[in-house]
């Protein structure tokens, strides 16, 4: 349960740029702003599911190596997953902002539309990157410190399948 929890404490962080961006430009909740916040939750997820599977393989890696008993140790791991994405995500957020600015601030037939359903996903690129290296970590580790220590300590065996029982015909 605590990947979802964070992935879904994390969609709201990276929607306050969008709100922010259209509040500043001056547009009302719209159909249009209501696809663009759509389309930014889908990527903010995708993001906070892509940091969790890197700061999950950074641990699993320490565990293995036997170099996972502090919580320095935790954080040690938890840096090193994050600091993997750092370039990912700003490339990403570079392509989309790239991609959608023109239609944040072009002018003529259907921009207001277009304005609309860009202002929340150029607002939520500044926020959800950020969000994403910075916050899920640090939510990651108030969230499972516990569990990482306990499978530091005792280390999971290899579920066996029980012997199955005969059926009688």
């Amino acid at each position: 349960m605590r990947e979802p929890l964070i992935v879904l404490l994390a969609l709201p962080f990276a929607l306050v740029g969008g709100v922010w961006l259209i509040y500043l430009m001056g547009h009302a909740i719209s159909v249009a702003t209501a696809v663009g916040f759509i389309a930014l939750a889908g990527l903010a997820a995708e993001f906070g599911v892509i940091m969790l599977v890197y700061l999950d393989k950074a641990i699993e890696e320490r565990i293995e190596a036997g170099k996972f008993s502090t919580t320095e140790d935790l954080e040690d791991a938890l840096m090193e997953g994050a600091v993997l994405r750092v370039r990912p995500k700003a490339m990403t957020a570079a392509v989309i902002l790239a991609g959608l600015f023109p239609l944040l601030i072009g002018e003529g037939t259907g921009s207001e539309i277009m304005q609309r359903l860009a202002a929340p996903m150029v607002g939520g690129m500044i926020t959800a990157p950020l969000l994403s290296l910075f916050v899920l970590p640090a939510i990651y580790k108030l969230l499972g410190v516990k569990q990482f220590m306990r499978e530091a300590v005792d280390p999971k065996e290899p579920d066996v399948a029980p012997a199955a029982k005969p059926q009688m015909t």
